[in-house]
């Protein structure tokens, strides 16, 4: 028994050192300082994680600090919704932890209501370990100010935070909608922040700006485009750049909304819930969490989804916790952690762009996700590829083919164009955009394809 006993010790203790080294790497990459610390989780591979945002605001979109386009939300922002809504995160998901982000006039608004604001979600930071960040710009920072004003912005916005947090707060990321790579270039270097919502995947003739043509999952962003991977350590900016919000493989593949239909839908409320209704609008939004926490993580050895509620959106929170339910009921390890926890794992564990990310979808039969449709992704750091199956005719034709290894330059001017367009894009706005068998692609092309997917090229 003794023995039997000994070897439980030694096991145990095996056992546990080994559970902390993923926390033992990421508060030594870069992490020191940060007041939010990891607790309970194991690393990244082997795991579904979700993350979840919110947007504080004023305005609809500030672009500037004077200056803001659309409605005045003052009254859709009050205390009793943001109890509501914090409320609905904890019984659909005990023990979760979210990610709150304020606009620069909801950190400077002095009214009873935004004090009030601020002050709860102070103290759900100490109650739940929630993160509580900025947003720069409202989602279009690059679209309507200089790479000099982001970063004075980040930085007074951040200076800002950690005095409303106190005991030397400071984020673990940001949320940005895009971000451009010089300003990630200023957060890793200069602000010691290692993880930022920088692309919203896909968009393009949608909102106020474009930026389609990044990797749909993690990578660390180069100094030449942020939505192109670094290329080598020359080119390597140390911050994850991370998307905006989960969407439908097969919605994406249009513009904006062609069609009649919305090219953003997938988790988010707005494209499903707000337009379907709340069963149907569900059925969609878990149809989208299960590409990720079944077939993808089968072929990526984790997963991850993640959505932004805008706190201003009409939805009742209810609709809110039946989706937290329901994911907790068909995926009960399900890891709910912040934005820059999550960041901050895949940093531990991705030293380099080394990542090959794989998804399959078949589509929903809701609005732009064709039942008759299958779609395949690929990317990795040198290219991403989209291959669209026909079901009705059994044909199969390359609709996006990106490649990361040709030089890139983001726009030296105020535009909503930050799209990065490789030689097909699957939003088809360019002639040169049509869907071509795999085989009719250049030798060049397909020799890079087939040196990261030979099996693709079998029946060759």
């Amino acid at each position: 028994m003794a023995k039997i006993i000994r070897t439980y010790k030694l096991n145990m203790k095996f056992r546990l050192t080994f559970q902390l080294l993923p926390l033992f790497l990421i508060v030594f990459s870069g992490a020191l300082g940060q007041h939010t610390k990891l607790k309970n989780e194991s690393g990244l591979m082997g795991n579904r994680f979700l993350t979840f945002n919110t947007v504080i605001r004023v305005n609809q979109i500030e672009v500037s600090r004077d200056r803001s386009i659309g409605n005045d939300e003052r009254s859709l922002h009050t205390p009793a919704r943001v109890i509501a809504f914090r409320n609905a995160v904890a019984k659909g998901f005990p023990g979760g932890k979210m990610t709150w982000s304020f606009s620069w006039l909801a950190l400077q608004d002095t009214s009873v209501a935004y004090r009030e604001i601020r002050k709860l979600v102070v103290g759900y930071h100490y109650k739940y370990g929630d993160d509580i960040t900025f947003i720069p710009g409202a989602y279009f920072a690059n679209a309507y100010n200089s790479t000099e004003q982001v970063n004075k912005d980040l930085h007074d916005a951040l200076k800002i935070i950690s005095s409303m947090v106190g005991n030397g707060y400071r984020p673990l990321s940001i949320v940005a909608g895009f971000m451009s790579a010089a300003n990630q270039q200023y957060l890793a270097e200069k602000e010691g922040i290692h993880v930022c919502q920088g692309n919203i995947w896909s968009q393009f003739s949608i909102d106020n700006q474009d930026g389609d043509g990044s990797i749909v999952y993690p990578y660390y962003t180069s100094k030449e485009h942020f939505c192109k991977p670094a290329q080598n350590k020359t080119d390597f900016i140390d911050c994850v750049n991370l998307d905006g919000w989960t969407v439908d493989f097969l919605a994406a593949r249009r513009k904006g909304f062609e069609g009649g239909f919305n090219s953003r839908m997938g988790v988010g409320p707005i494209e499903t819930l707000g337009r379907y209704g709340n069963e149907t609008g569900l059925k969609e939004m878990m149809h989208t969490t299960a590409i990720h926490f079944d077939k993808g993580f089968q072929l990526n050895g984790f997963a991850w989804v993640t959505n932004c509620w805008e706190l201003s959106l009409p939805m009742e929170v209810s609709s809110l916790e039946n989706w937290l339910t329901a994911i907790r009921a068909r995926w009960p390890d399900v890891k709910m952690i912040t934005q820059g926890e999550f960041g901050l794992l895949w940093r531990a564990h991705y030293k380099s762009n080394s990542f090959n990310y794989r998804f399959v979808e078949k589509g929903s039969g809701i609005g732009g996700s064709d039942a008759d449709k299958e779609i395949y992704w690929f990317m990795n750091k040198d290219f991403r590829l989209a291959l669209l199956k026909d079901k009705t005719n059994n044909t199969e034709k390359v609709i996006d083919f990106t490649r990361y290894d040709l030089p890139a330059k983001e726009p030296a001017e105020m535009t909503r164009k930050w799209s990065l367009l490789g030689e097909i894009n699957q939003k088809q706005s360019r002639p040169q955009d049509k869907p071509v068998p795999l085989d009719s692609l250049s030798t060049k092309s397909r020799a890079i394809i087939s040196s990261h997917y030979k099996y693709l090229f079998k029946n060759n």
